[in-house]
């Protein structure tokens, strides 16, 4: 790709939805168009940050809303610190499975915390990092939390309340609406996809996005059959 700033790419939703599988559809798609990118994830994906995702999903001591809110954070600010920006500055594609977006759904909507503080720490986490795009998988509850289930036993967040769950969903939902896109710059553009396809059938979805917003990128090249 050309180089100059590089752009960051984050697949939300509730969980069960599939970020995590068709990110890895993404990023193989992107290594066969030879197109340089990097994959992270929240929260995680530092030494630090690996550390704070253990104490926020396995199983153990509880702690209040408002700790959980900001140890999101403060894996957040170390990825975008030591990961994020340099892949951005290199020009790179960098493909996030979620970013602040979940901190709205879950901490805001689902535990019932300030929208005005929140709003806030985020911007001090992400020194005002705003993603070009995010693309927002859609699915039921019943459908996501069923596919939760599938893959063993749940972590900390997922064993959550089914009521926790749907107000998470009908954030996520709001997300997509352009008022509420208006109304929050500092999420980007969101585009929803919807996700109860099959693997194939949503990568193809996410794929088509990023090739019509930025063909000169994303488009294979004339000749190519990737």
């Amino acid at each position: 790709m050309t180089k100059g700033r590089g752009k960051l790419i984050v697949l939300e939703g509730a969980e069960g939805v599939g970020k995590t599988t068709q990110l890895r559809r993404l990023a193989e798609t992107l290594t066969a168009r030879g197109i340089s990118h990097l994959g992270v994830r929240e929260p995680g994906g530092t030494a630090i940050g690996n550390q704070i995702r253990n104490l926020l999903l396995e199983p153990g001591p509880g702690f209040s809303a408002r700790t959980e809110a900001l140890l999101f954070m403060a894996s957040r600010a170390e990825l975008v610190e030591t990961d994020i920006r340099p892949a951005l500055a290199r020009g790179e594609v960098v493909l996030a499975d979620r970013f602040f977006l979940s901190t709205y759904a879950y901490q805001i909507a689902g535990r019932g915390l300030s929208e005005v503080e929140v709003t806030a720490a985020n911007r001090f986490a992400t020194g005002g990092l705003v993603p070009d795009l995010t693309i927002l998988l859609r699915l039921s509850v019943a459908a996501a939390l069923a596919r939760t289930d599938s893959r063993g036993a749940r972590d900390r967040i997922e064993s959550a309340s089914d009521d926790f769950h749907h107000r998470v969903a009908e954030a996520f939902d709001r997300f997509a609406e352009p008022a509420w896109q208006r109304n929050h710059p500092e999420s980007g553009p969101v585009v929803a996809i919807d996700a109860a396809g099959s693997v194939d059938e949503v990568a193809a979805g996410v794929l088509g996005t990023l090739e019509q917003t930025w063909p000169e990128t994303f488009r294979p090249a004339v000749g190519s059959h990737s």
